[in-house]
């Protein structure tokens, strides 16, 4: 081992940058998890604050409006599991359709940029498109009907979330599995079109098995965030009319935490959170290992 160091000590002065991030970013903050099994006083600090076992888990089992926020959050993540997951890969094979090196750029570009826009901006375009004289009323009144206060209207606010999240994400997602269509060997394509294999043949015989792997580790890696929507999102695009179907477990974590300064309340959900992203990542894991080889760990 020393030896390996010595022969390569560049490399992991390298590496020490990025390994101190995770250390102190990633492991260091798990210690303070244990806040979520006492009564956390910031003045008391860490140290001085009593212990008192899983009452805090117990409160927010008991507590009136959990089902609910709880039943929103897998809801929306759903939703965006089961649409926008699918959305970077259907653009990708789109894209690696384009001919026309000009039309191709241009049209990344376009789904490319909403990624380094906020939530802000992104929340407050959603709210321009589909205000009462907003393009999309003005679309509804073209063909007859009456202005739709999309925006106030509970039976629209999930679909507005996840269109939302997938025009933002969409073409910085796409990007992994561009990079992996370009690793496929053309003579595969060539062969096939010599024997007569149309473009949906070639891509349910050749594309998609040659990304089968990219797609389930992203997959994984999806599940293991499923219950990781963002605040940021939810808070800009809430409305009190749509309140009761839009308050997801990070906005309760804001109100309680945040403005309330119930930490260790907060902390239990975080814990909560990570439990069913552990199991949901290790049930999706074993499941992919069985049936197709491929796994995260």
């Amino acid at each position: 081992m020393l030896d390996n160091v010595r022969k390569h000590w560049a490399l992991y002065i390298l590496a020490l940058p990025g390994v101190l991030w995770f250390l102190v970013f990633r492991y260091v903050p798990v210690f303070g998890s244990l806040i979520a099994f006492q009564d956390y006083q910031i003045f008391n600090g860490f140290w001085k604050s009593p212990w008192v076992g899983f009452k805090h888990f117990e409160f927010i089992f008991s507590y009136p409006e959990f089902l609910s926020i709880l039943r929103n959050t897998l809801l929306i993540a759903l939703y965006q599991l089961v649409f926008g997951f699918p959305a970077p890969l259907v653009l990708a094979l789109l894209l690696n359709e384009a001919k026309q090196k000009f039309f191709k750029r241009t049209v990344q570009t376009f789904f490319y940029l909403p990624h380094f826009l906020s939530w802000v901006i992104i929340g407050g375009i959603m709210f321009e498109v589909l205000s009462t004289h907003g393009v999309m009323n003005k679309l509804v009144t073209l063909f007859g009907g009456d202005p739709i206060l999309f925006m106030q209207k509970e039976q629209y606010y999930r679909t507005i979330v996840t269109v939302s999240s997938i025009w933002k994400e969409v073409g910085w997602n796409a990007i992994i599995y561009l990079a992996a269509l370009t690793g496929i060997n053309p003579n595969l394509y060539e062969a096939a079109t010599v024997d007569g294999a149309g473009k949906w043949r070639q891509l349910f015989s050749i594309t998609l098995p040659s990304l089968a792997p990219t797609i389930m580790i992203l997959f994984l890696i999806k599940i293991g965030n499923f219950m990781e929507l963002g605040f940021e999102q939810s808070y800009v695009l809430l409305t009190p009319m749509t309140f009761s179907v839009g308050d997801i477990l990070d906005t309760y974590v804001f109100r309680s935490g945040v403005q309330e300064g119930n930490y260790s309340v907060t902390t239990a959900i975080g814990l909560f959170k990570s439990l069913v992203g552990f199991i949901l990542l290790w049930g999706a894991n074993l499941l992919s290992k069985r049936t197709t080889g491929q796994g995260l760990f």
